[in-house]
């Protein structure tokens, strides 16, 4: 299977969060993408660089001004004092109900307020160029598929599956898997699925499509009663107008065991093929792996082969987007056998 990985990822390098309501170092990590580029090349699959400029689909999947605000933040952040350098920029107030966000405020950390919906989204120097090349990424993954490739694997980070059309959050700032399947549909693919298998729920690709019949969003995740983004991925969000019928949510409570999770994803996957999809996005979040230090599910490495086994029998070409996942020391190993399930049912 051919992966999309660029380097341009470790730009992206803030050294502390807010993790309940303590500054933490970031769970979300360099050495994330660095422990999967490892495991590939170790297992001998074929690594490439983004061909693919996605600045013709980014506006497609995401609101003009959330993007610029986007590329141009940290410059902003210098302009308003050198030694903004030697600083994360935080929001600290949001335009909650009864507040307006339409109208922009001229003050930065107002700004980055409406643009956030969590405070545990770093942005540092290379924030922009690091999303932005996992957007390209995406794009190119997309245009491998759409040209004849019977998968490809987007193995890059920040992950994407948290941002929404004009918000940040989560760790994800330019949604990689909608781009996904955005540039599938401008390829020609009448109707996209997007699986979603991370942790927690992948609240921003929701709010993408929620509206669309021409994308499909199925997702398996920890009960957002308990578990973040906490306020989506309720079991009757099931899509609006157009979309109305399209999103399926499957929220799973803490500690669901293998059995479980693979009884849901058949739930999903049947949902996938009543969708009549003709090429499907795979959120890959890895944090549904039992040594997880910040998720409750307790799939072990095997589970891994597995899940790309039952994704392969759906027969659509298929492109995999690295989501969250922080046992690091695992998530090279655990991906690559998503990849390696998925390419002996495919060969079947």
């Amino acid at each position: 299977m051919r992966t999309v990985f660029t380097p341009l990822h470790a730009l992206h390098a803030p050294a502390t969060e807010f993790f309940r309501g303590e500054r933490v170092p970031c769970f979300e990590k360099v050495d994330r993408a660095r422990y999967v580029h490892e495991a590939l090349v170790a297992r001998g699959h074929r690594v490439d660089a983004p061909e693919v400029d996605s600045r013709a689909v980014l506006p497609q999947v995401h609101g003009e001004r959330y993007l610029a605000f986007l590329e141009s933040a940290w410059a902003r952040w210098l302009a308003l004092d050198p030694a903004n350098a030697e600083r994360q920029p935080f929001p600290s107030t949001w335009p909650i109900r009864t507040l307006r966000a339409d109208c922009e405020p001229a003050e930065f950390s107002a700004q980055l307020g409406v643009y956030s919906m969590d405070s545990g989204t770093p942005i540092c120097a290379g924030t922009w160029a690091a999303a932005k090349a996992g957007a390209d990424a995406a794009a190119t993954a997309a245009r491998w598929v759409s040209q004849g490739e019977r998968a490809a694997f987007v193995a890059t980070r920040p992950p994407g599956h948290h941002a929404g059309p004009d918000f940040m959050g989560g760790y994800c700032f330019l949604n990689n898997a909608a781009v996904a399947a955005q540039a599938l549909r401008n390829a020609g693919a009448a109707r996209v699925a997007v699986l979603d298998v991370d942790y927690h729920h992948g609240n921003g690709t929701q709010a993408i499509f929620y509206e669309r019949a021409d994308v499909a969003f199925v997702s398996l995740h920890g009960d957002p009663r308990t578990e973040f983004p906490f306020f989506l991925g309720h079991a009757d969000e099931t899509g609006a107008g157009a979309g109305r019928g399209h999103n399926l949510n499957l929220p799973l409570p803490a500690g669901t065991d293998a059995q479980s999770w693979f009884q849901a994803l058949a739930h999903g996957l049947a949902h996938i093929r009543q969708s009549h999809a003709q090429a499907l996005v795979v959120s890959l979040g890895l944090d549904t792996f039992e040594n997880d230090p910040i998720s409750k599910f307790r799939l072990r490495s095997d589970d891994f082969l597995r899940l790309g086994e039952r994704i392969a029998a759906l027969g659509l070409p298929t492109v995999f987007v690295l989501e969250g996942g922080y046992a690091v020391d695992a998530l090279g190993l655990n991906a690559v056998n998503v990849l390696e399930g998925f390419e002996a049912q495919a060969a079947v």
